[in-house]
């Protein structure tokens, strides 16, 4: 079928918006016409070349919209179902999948093998971050696609994808922050925010959000935060001072910085847990005092797409959205339609934006 995407076709250089070909879904996959695909700090990445990649490429992983076919052997899930569309593909039945770790399955889709986006000249498009979400349709894994109730709005829906589910998921599945736990937050963008209200839902008692921009400071404290803090030179002090000389609990850096992760050291406690949820780019390294670390009894984890199981999460999540306990409407900062995507983009480079969402 023909739709319209946004193409990358050269890195760091705006998208084009082209007609191209979409694959029919086969066996265990699902099409879902999109109604929205929020822009990510990893599609940006992407786009301007951080990771590199092959192009052309269509990105966008963000999304939400309406089941349209399914292929042989999906069960569970029908054409006409409202859904929620990630990027987290998963057997069930792997090493890992088996444990729990979904985001870390090891098996090998046909979707990994060949891209269902075709360009006008017949060339393969890649499938960007296994979805392609800056389209009107995609075809993905039916791991991937999880039905939520119509009444939820597709275009605050799509944040769960990513997101809510990194933020959250990083303090109530990675970490699991007990109750009464002083957590930092470094960067309060749109991950580090639901990382401030996953800290509020879990009951920690202080909540301190670290950023440079103060307006992001002030989405903070909507979304949960105790305390804010302009980052600088004392900031390992003020975090002391407002921690009984401890340091806190977990500090969670959702800024895909160096600078970032390294300070993260600083503001824990003896016995306190680093996590690691924002991603930099390729080939960037850190350093910590080891010895310091262990003497210590300190802690570092990684944190990929907040350790997520859709069937699992996504539910939870709409459930507390839908009771009030779940920031989604406030994480929204503007609606473009695919048209203007670069513009979207451009916002989102320049830092003000939590989530622009393209309308499709």
């Amino acid at each position: 079928m023909k739709i319209r995407a946004a193409v990358c076709r050269a890195f760091g250089a705006p998208l084009s918006i082209e007609e191209v070909t979409l694959a029919d879904p086969g066996p265990g996959e699902v099409r879902v016409r999109l109604a929205a695909c929020a822009i990510c700090h990893s599609d940006l990445s992407y786009i301007d070349g951080a990771w590199g990649g092959s192009l052309p490429a269509v990105f966008g992983h963000e999304a939400a919209g309406v089941v349209e076919e399914i292929g042989a052997g999906v069960v569970g899930i029908a054409p006409g179902a409202h859904a929620v569309v990630a990027l987290i593909r998963s057997c069930g039945g792997c090493f890992y999948c088996a444990r729990g770790d979904q985001i870390l399955c090891e098996t090998v889709f046909p979707l990994d093998q060949r891209s269902p986006i075709r360009g006008g000249a017949g060339e393969s498009i890649g499938h960007g971050l296994r979805t392609g979400g800056f389209a009107e349709a995609v075809v993905v894994h039916r791991s991937q696609v999880v039905e939520i109730p119509p009444q939820v709005p597709l275009d605050r829906a799509c944040l769960l994808a990513c997101g809510v589910i990194t933020g959250v998921g990083a303090v109530t599945n990675t970490a699991r922050v007990p109750a009464g736990s002083a957590v930092v937050v470094v960067g309060a963008g749109g991950v580090g925010l639901n990382a401030v209200q996953g800290a509020a839902l879990a009951g920690a008692r202080r909540i301190i959000a670290i950023d440079v921009a103060e307006a992001k400071l002030q989405a903070a404290r909507r979304f949960g935060a105790t305390d804010l803090l302009a980052a600088g030179a004392d900031t390992a002090a003020r975090v002391q001072a407002l921690t009984e000389g401890r340091g806190a609990d977990y500090v969670f850096v959702a800024a895909g910085a160096k600078g970032a992760i390294e300070g993260a050291f600083g503001l824990i406690r003896k016995g306190g847990t680093v996590v690691i949820v924002g991603m930099p780019a390729s080939g960037v390294e850190t350093a910590f005092d080891p010895g310091s670390f262990a003497g210590w009894s300190q802690r570092v984890l990684g944190a990929k797409m907040g350790s997520a199981r859709l069937a699992i999460d996504i539910p939870a999540l709409v459930d507390l959205y839908r009771q009030g306990r779940l920031k989604l409407d406030e994480l929204v900062s503007g609606r473009y339609p695919l048209a203007r995507i670069n513009e979207a983009l451009d916002d989102a480079r320049a830092g003000g934006a939590l989530r622009n969402v393209i309308l499709l």
